[in-house]
């Protein structure tokens, strides 16, 4: 049995925009928000359910899986593959935007309900080591978070590092399936949450339709080349600051040399970077 690769932009929706298989998502909310008990999630509304592209190649008419549950909460769950431009911006205007839609002016603020946003990242972002991590509004001095209805969390898939038969607690078993689907032939022996089966048996390619596999493949080029725009971007910007610290050091009476030897190239090289600078 394969399994598909569960970053990808189609197999993420179709797994946990699901609306046959809620139970996937409620698994999944209730993992990463450590909820249980009577805090347990029991049922949720996707807003956005899962609906293929309707041409091959476009992307999908859903950004990511929004839901809320019985009790009115809006979840956010987002994959990332690639650090965007302004992330923890586009966050906060997320977050911010499904908040405020939920009442119209006049209508009264305590009806407004939390709105969670849980975001996949493929890459590093926060400085801590911990490949889960939990983000509140909170007082600087004394940590208490009086502004209860803003809850991000956020899991960091290159600091998730454990083996299948090191795999504790479930939010543990949904990371490394997150992760590391696409790389393994059986479901793991230590599957025994009733969503997180469901999710694998939704990522067995076995299960999906042609026109269903023909999106997934299209979605795994456009992310490919989303991947190399931000990266070829950064070398941009690295070029950039580059020529502006050479150039600041020109201006400062630096000898050619000096600088050269600063900055790991030959003279030659600096010579073409101050003239093209002086070309613009």
């Amino acid at each position: 049995m394969k399994f598909v690769d569960v970053k990808n932009d189609i197999a993420f929706r179709k797994i946990f925009g699901n609306e046959k298989k809620k139970v996937i998502l409620i698994s999944f909310l209730n993992a990463v928000l450590g909820l249980e008990g009577h805090k347990r999630i029991k049922d949720v509304t996707l807003l956005n359910p899962f609906q293929l592209p309707r041409i091959a190649g476009e992307k999908s008419s859903i950004i990511d899986v929004k839901a809320t549950d019985e009790k009115g909460a809006t979840f956010i769950v987002e994959m990332q593959v690639a650090e965007p431009a302004g992330f923890d911006k586009r966050v906060l205007y997320y977050c911010s935007k499904d908040y405020a839609g939920q009442i119209s002016i006049g209508e009264e603020y305590p009806k407004l309900r939390p709105v969670y946003f849980i975001g996949i990242l493929d890459f590093n972002y926060f400085s801590g080591k911990d490949y889960l991590s939990s983000h509140l509004i909170v007082d600087e001095q004394t940590g208490e978070c009086v502004f209860k209805d803003m809850n991000f969390r956020f899991i960091e898939l290159p600091k998730f590092n454990k083996d299948v038969d090191e795999l504790i607690n479930i939010i543990d078993k949904w990371t490394f399936f997150i992760k590391n689907a696409d790389e393994l032939e059986v479901m793991p022996d230590n599957v025994d949450d009733e969503g997180l089966k469901e999710a694998y048996e939704e990522a067995a390619q076995h299960n999906w339709t042609r026109e269903e596999y023909d999106a997934y493949i299209y979605a795994g080029i456009r992310e490919q080349d989303e991947r190399g725009r931000i990266e070829l971007e950064k070398d941009r910007e690295r070029e950039r600051e580059r020529s502006r610290i050479i150039l600041g050091m020109v201006e400062n009476g630096i000898p050619l040399g000096i600088i050269a030897k600063s900055v790991g190239i030959t003279e030659e090289e600096l010579s073409r970077i101050i003239e093209n600078q002086k070309g613009k």
